[in-house]
C-alpha cells in the first residue's frame, strides 16, 4: 500500500515532539498538510518509579503518544521498539529511518537538533544525527541499501529539515493561535508529567513559547535550525 505524509516527524521518545513541535504540527495539519509520527525508542526507562516495570511502562507510554498524536491531528504514527537509552548509530538502526522516508516521501523532516552543546539525551543526540544521515546521502541515494529499492522503496529527495531543541536558531513558527491545543496534547503524557509537576511545567513551557517569538511579530513560537536541501 502507497503511503504519503508531507512532513515526517522523528522523535527519540514518546513525547519529545509534543515539547518540540506540537504547535507547528497543528498549524500544519490545519493547512491540509499530512503529518507522520516516527517514534524510535519505547521509553521503557522515563520513570522514577521503581515498581512500574519497563514492559508496562513502554505500553503506557505509547497509548499516551497515540492520544496525544489524535488531539494534534497526526496522521499516523509508527512505533519503531528500540529500548530507551540504548539507540546506537548502527546501519540498522540507519536503514530503519531510511525505510520510513522513502516509504512516506515526505518533504519536510523534523527531529532532534543533534548538535547541542554539553547536557543532552545521548538518544536525542544518536536520533538526530542518524536522521540527518538518512536524509542525506542514504534515502537520496540509488546504491544505498538496494534491498529497500527491491522492496519498492525508491530514492527520495528531502526539501527540508527542522530540528528542535537547538543553540542555533534561525527559524520561529508561529504558534499563538495552536500553544493551546500543544499543551492539551502534552497533558496526555500523564506517566512524564505527574500533577506535582504539571503547573511548573506549563510556567516554564508558556516562557519558553514567549522567548521563541522575541523580535517577532506573534506572540508564542518554536524554535528551529531549518536546513532547506538543494542537491
Amino acid at each position: 500500500m502507497k503511503k504519503k505524509a508531507d512532513v515526517l516527524v522523528i522523535t527519540p521518545h514518546p513525547d519529545d515532539a509534543e515539547f518540540g513541535v506540537a504547535g507547528t504540527v497543528v498549524k500544519w495539519v490545519r493547512e491540509g498538510k499530512t503529518v507522520v509520527y516516527v517514534v524510535c525508542s519505547n521509553g521503557d526507562k522515563g520513570t522514577d518509579d521503581p515498581d512500574l516495570k519497563p514492559e508496562e511502562l513502554s505500553k503506557i507510554r505509547e497509548k499516551e503518544q497515540l492520544k496525544a498524536a489524535e488531539i494534534l491531528g497526526v496522521q499516523e504514527v509508527i512505533f519503531l521498539g528500540y529500548p530507551d537509552q540504548s539507540i546506537e548509530d548502527t546501519p540498522e538502526f540507519r536503514k530503519d529511518i531510511v525505510r520510513q522516508i522513502r516509504m512516506f516521501k515526505p518533504e519536510i523532516v523534523v527531529t532532534s537538533d543533534p548538535y547541542r552543546r554539553y547536557l543532552w539525551h545521548r538518544d536525542h543526540r544518536i536520533v538526530g544525527q542518524v536522521v540527518l544521515d538518512a536524509v542525506f546521502p542514504y534515502a537520496r541515494d540509488v546504491w544505498a541499501y538496494p534491498d529497500l529499492r527491491e522492496e519498492g522503496l525508491r530514492p527520495h529527495r528531502v526539501k527540508e529539515v527542522w530540528l528542535w531543541a537547538s543553540e542555533d536558531i534561525n527559524f520561529r513558527s508561529d504558534i499563538t493561535d495552536t500553544y493551546e491545543i500543544k499543551l492539551k496534547a502534552l497533558r496526555s503524557h500523564k506517566s512524564q508529567i505527574k500533577e506535582s509537576f504539571s503547573a511548573e511545567m506549563e510556567k516554564w513551557l508558556c516562557q519558553r513559547a514567549k522567548d521563541m517569538a522575541e523580535g517577532e511579530k506573534f506572540t508564542l513560537g518554536e524554535g528551529f535550525y531549518r536546513v532547506e536541501i538543494f542537491w
